[in-house]
């Protein structure tokens, strides 16, 4: 009994190495920082979360949560290359950890299946808004079309893709109308405003393995500086929205982050836009929007 339970135990274990592996393939850092989006839209949508919607909540967050890792692993995937000649990247690659491009294709497929199969359970337009966001990140990820380096193109792929993602929670409980829309843009902005600042930190990298992003078409300065100034037009859309009663009035105070995201983006260029200040940075911004998100959907819930 001793010798068969051994056994067991020795052909499980490499089973575990194995899923634990896959799973350390997916950043589930960025897929985290990516999920009130479409919860929020999911808020805006049903007006007050009751015990009703809690399954298609549920599931909404299963199913983005498959989705975004999808996204990391098929831009992984695409480009390890690139990152097996960074340094400080190379050492966290799925190769460094021993899985094969195949593994991590299927493993990306994969995800992308469960996530439509989880969409498909609320309705079909959440569905079909789902399919768009798979579709935009394989025109930008994929090896064939490689559209992150195509200079404003991949910007606006972020734009039309940070507004799919906010009205995959929108279209799960209720039809896309104009309110979603223009709130949707929103969530655009700070998508693309984000993808230029990404593209400034990673500029060094890019330029080494010839991806012409807009950092490396335009200058890591000129990148930095469009990101700033989308950052700050998605602060006076959001208090144009709270005027206009599109969101809860109170996101007015939106308008009280400009002076603080302004600060921490100076402090930034004087340190020269290194990848260390360009973190520091983002870990800033990613805090603002989160609070902004946190009061959108506590004073919907509550009213």
């Amino acid at each position: 009994m001793t010798q068969i339970a051994s056994d067991t135990v020795d052909q499980t274990r490499p089973r575990a190495t194995q899923l634990s592996r896959w799973l350390s393939c997916i950043r589930f850092d960025e897929v985290a920082a990516l999920q009130a989006t479409p919860i929020i839209g999911a808020v805006l949508s049903i007006g007050a979360l009751s015990a009703s919607h809690a399954l298609t909540v549920a599931i909404l967050i299963a199913g983005n949560l498959c989705l975004m890792a999808h996204v990391f692993v098929l831009n992984d995937w695409s480009g390890i290359d690139g990152d097996l000649k960074d340094p400080d990247r190379a050492s966290r690659t799925f190769a460094a950890k021993g899985l094969t491009r195949r593994e991590v294709g299927y493993l990306a497929g994969s995800l992308l299946a469960i996530s439509l199969l989880l969409f498909g359970l609320i309705n079909t337009r959440a569905l079909v808004v789902a399919i768009t966001v798979a579709g935009l990140s394989a025109l930008y990820s994929s090896p064939t079309l490689h559209l992150k380096g195509a200079p404003l193109f991949s910007s606006a792929l972020h734009f039309v893709g940070g507004c799919m993602h906010f009205l995959i929670g929108y279209a799960a409980f209720g039809a896309i109308n104009a309110q979603g829309l223009v709130v949707s843009c929103f969530f655009g902005l700070v998508f693309t405003a984000g993808h230029f600042t990404h593209e400034a930190r990673d500029y060094d990298v890019d330029l080494l393995n010839g991806i012409r992003t807009n950092a490396v078409a335009f200058g890591k300065t000129r990148s930095f500086v469009a990101g700033l100034v989308l950052f700050i037009s998605a602060y006076a859309l959001m208090v144009a929205l709270a005027v206009l009663g599109l969101v809860p009035f109170a996101l007015v105070f939106a308008a009280a982050f400009i002076p603080v995201h302004l600060w921490a983006s100076r402090r930034a260029m004087l340190a020269g836009l290194t990848s260390e200040s360009l973190y520091r940075l983002q870990r800033c911004y990613r805090a603002l929007f989160a609070t902004i998100g946190i009061v959108m959907i506590s004073m919907v819930a509550l009213s």
